[in-house]
Formats: structure tokens, sequence, C-alpha cells
């Protein structure tokens, strides 16, 4: 990626959507612009997990206004993420190809680790560089993040499917906070918090943070009111506790700091934190500036400075699982070679390096099991956690590690374009020419694609000196011949 003087980061979180704007010095963000909107995607999850249209509307509408700000921005300068509302949601895809189009700008959505680390490099980097040991804490719409790091390294990741706006609107639906509704919320989010409390209890850190809205808006009403002198305190929400128990409505609450947009939200980001100092037995947490935005544009920053957190998960995969790296590289080699041909100078610098990291990763499914370690590899490649990836490259990744071998009639639906269709074709050339796994002496390769036919030039001699690569290509003919494709061999 080149070096961009402007970066961009789009959070789309189940509450609120946000945009940052960044001027790029060196190696240091300088924050330029911000923009917030309370969307609150998650309010619009039907019981059957559905985003309704009233919460579509809502967020087209922002996401048309953001697109406005982002307009003269280049596509690699910009960085759009979506999260657990979109993660749950079963018509997310649809929304999605809508909000694509609002934006301006391809979105992402990241799983919950992922997000996790994201947001854990944007508290990071806006804290002092030191060696203590830090639990940061994020309260979102739908899902709360937890992580253990130090330094710029996050060293666990988890992320509970539990928010301040679905615990709103399940556990105080018409805003009457009372005993039993506030305690059921409470239980609720230490029952969650139980699953995670031997890896996050306060002997693995020294300092807990919290980032984002739920975690301010707190740590202003604890401060403005008295109830703490610096931070959330557990004295400071038992506080707080009593006064939304005697208002009995969260709009008949009257205390310093909340702010009319976080009232909606508020008993249930109460009640999540609440739970959470309790289940790990918390006595202060200070509030960290820094978030998911930030995470994003220093994620950014890195890609365009050849930090790329992707290369690292795919070289640790590489060594997790073995994978032979000479191999990898024969592959990988001869397929961007076929793929730059194939789509003469329309194979663009995202699509090069997803080949390259398929290339890198396909035969990693062997270390489970060599009959049908294509298919061992695309599960793997679609459900792990891969940090830098988001969901949809982890999809193209995990097709076209099981496209490199068997048969080509299980991605009928995969084929929808010519990239993909030339991707595809080249990693299954390169495994094929390189099936014994050696430095074989390959002929000098020529290679067209015209969207229906694609054109092989290569030695007849070395064909007839290499029959079984030539089987090979004749059985590969037949089987794109039954999806509509000519393969042509030609001297």
């Amino acid at each position: 990626m080149q070096h961009q003087p402007l970066l961009a980061a789009v959070d789309l979180g189940s509450n609120s959507f946000r945009l940052q704007v960044a001027r790029v010095v060196d190696d240091q963000l300088y924050m330029l612009d911000g923009l917030r909107e309370a969307v609150r995607l998650a309010a619009g999850l039907t019981e059957d997990k559905r985003l309704d249209s009233a919460a579509q509307q809502r967020a087209l509408s922002c996401l048309h206004r953001f697109g406005e700000r982002l307009r003269d921005l280049p596509k690699e300068a910009v960085r759009a993420v979506g999260t657990n509302a979109l993660r749950v949601a079963k018509n997310a895809p649809e929304f999605l190809h809508q909000a694509e189009a609002a934006l301006g700008f391809p979105i992402e959505v990241v799983a919950g680790r992922e997000e996790a680390r994201l947001i854990y490099l944007g508290v990071a980097n806006g804290l002092p560089k030191n060696e203590e040991r830090r639990m940061v804490m994020d309260i979102g719409g739908g899902s709360t993040e937890f992580i253990l790091g130090n330094g710029l390294q996050p060293q666990r990741l988890e992320s509970l499917y539990m928010g301040c706006v679905s615990y709103s609107g399940r556990y105080f639906p018409d805003g009457k906070i009372n005993k039993t509704n506030l305690k059921q919320a409470e239980l609720a989010a230490r029952s969650e918090v139980q699953t995670i409390a031997a890896e996050f209890s306060g002997k693995h850190w020294e300092v807990a943070l919290g980032s984002s809205g739920t975690a301010r808006v707190l740590c202003d009403i604890l401060e403005q009111n008295g109830y703490s002198e610096g931070g959330i305190t557990r004295d400071g929400l038992e506080e707080l506790r009593v006064m939304m128990l005697k208002a009995g409505d969260i709009d008949k609450l009257d205390v310093l700091g909340l702010k009319a947009d976080r009232m909606p939200v508020l008993a249930g980001g109460f009640s999540i934190m609440y739970g959470v100092f309790c289940e790990l037995g918390i006595e202060r947490m200070q509030f960290a500036l820094g978030a998911l935005r930030e995470g994003v544009l220093y994620d950014l920053l890195g890609r365009s400075h050849n930090h790329d957190m992707r290369e690292v998960t795919v070289q640790q995969f590489m060594r997790r699982y073995h994978v032979d790296m000479q191999q990898a590289k024969r592959v990988n080699e001869l397929s961007g070679l076929l793929a730059r041909q194939f789509l003469d100078g329309q194979f663009n610098e995202d699509d090069e390096h997803l080949l390259t990291w398929a290339a890198n990763l396909h035969e990693i499914g062997i270390s489970v099991a060599h009959s049908g370690y294509h298919k061992h590899s695309a599960y793997i490649l679609a459900n792990a956690d891969m940090p830098g990836f988001s969901r949809k490259d982890q999809n193209k990744l995990s097709v076209l590690a099981l496209a490199h071998r068997g048969k080509l009639e299980k991605l009928n639906t995969q084929l929808d374009n010519a990239t993909n269709v030339a991707q595809i074709f080249a990693l299954r050339l390169a495994s094929l020419f390189y099936r014994s796994r050696s430095d074989i002496a390959l002929p000098d390769i020529r290679a067209r694609f015209s969207g229906s036919k694609f054109h092989l030039n290569l030695s007849r001699d070395w064909l007839a000196q290499n029959p079984l690569s030539e089987t090979a290509l004749q059985e590969e003919a037949k089987q794109w011949k039954d999806l509509g494709y000519s393969v042509q061999v030609e001297e």
C-alpha cells in the first residue's frame, strides 16, 4: 500500500456509527475530524435476528453523510468495519450491499476477537509506553470485548455476546428500573463473564481500563456527582445503583454527566459494568480514550508502512500448521504469475495479496489429515481467529483453498466474477504443475483469459516428456468445460 497523507476509519458499531479522520506524519497519527451518530443498529434486530427497516434506514442515512466526508479519499486510505449487530443479523449481506453503496467504500464485518485486537491497538497507542499488564474492557452495543496485554501487544482476546443496547432492550424495554430487572441483568452479565473469569481475574493484570461510550459516561457520572475521585470504582457504582433504583425510571434519573443520547442504553451498560466488577473483583477502572476506530487507523497505518498484521498472521499459521515452505513458495510464485497474465492489468493489490496468502496456506489442512486436506484447509481458514482479516477475506481464502484441487462442481456459486475464476484456475494450475513437490524445470508459459476462454501457450515437447501433467491438464479442461469455460492448450 502506498503512503497516504490522510487515513479514515468508520466504525459501524451496534449502538453508534463513528467516523475518524487522521493525518499521517511519519509513524504518528494526528486526529483531524470525527463524527458520531447514535444509530442503535442492535435495537433494530428482530426476534429472528433480522435488521428491521427502521434501523437500516437510520444506518443508511448516516452512511450517506459519512460518505460525503470521505468522498475525495482513495479506497486504500479508508477502512470501514462492522461489529456484533452485523455479525448476527441474518440479512446483513443484503444490507451491506446498500451500505457500501451509501458509504462509497467496502465494509468489513470483523469477528469478535478481531474487534478486540483492534480495540486494544487503539487503547494502547493512546497510553504512555510501559510494561504494565493491562486488562481492557469495551462495552459495545451488542458485544463486550476483553483483552489482556502489555505495551502494544495483546496477549488474550475474548468477545462476549452482551451489550448496552441488547441488555437495555431485553431487561429495561420501557426504561423502568426496579430491583428485579436490575438484578436479572446483572446476573446475566455475571453468568457470561464467569466463562472467562479464571483468565481475566486480577492476578493477571495490574491496571484495568475501560474504553468507548459506556465506560466514558459511567466515568463522567461518577466523577461529576462525587461518587468517585477518579475513574470508575466499585463504591461509585454502588452509589449510582442506589440512585437508579430510587429514580425507578431512566428518564427520571437526575445526575450530572448523563447526556440525552446515552439515556436509553445506560441501564443495560451499567448492568454489564457492575456485573463485570463483581465477577472479576475489580475495585477501580480507568477510562481510556482510544477505542476501535483508533485501532482501525493504526492498523491501516501499519499496512501503509509494511507492518501488515495479516502478513504476520499468515506466517504464524504457516508455522503452526507445519506448512512445507518450499512448496508454498513454488505454488505462490507460479499462481501469481499466471493470475497476472490472465487478468492482464486488472489484478489489483488486494486480490494479489489474497492469492498470495491462499497459496501460502492452501495446505494447512494436511496437519489434520491428508485425505481431503483441502476441505480441512478451507474449514480452518473460514473459522479460525485470524488477526487482521475480515470475515469476507477469510471466506475468500477458504474458497481458494477448497478450490485448488478436486471437483470444480462444488464451486459453481463461487465463480461469480472474472477475478475469482482466474485466481482459482491459476492456483489449480500451480498445484498441478508442482504436484511432484520439487523444483522441476517448467516450460515458458504464456496465458490469457478472455472471459470464457483460457489460453495456455507452452511447449508440446514438454508435455510429451511429462505425460502425467498433460493428462491432468486434459482432465482440468473437461471440468472447466462442464462449467461453461474453455481451456485451450497451444504451442
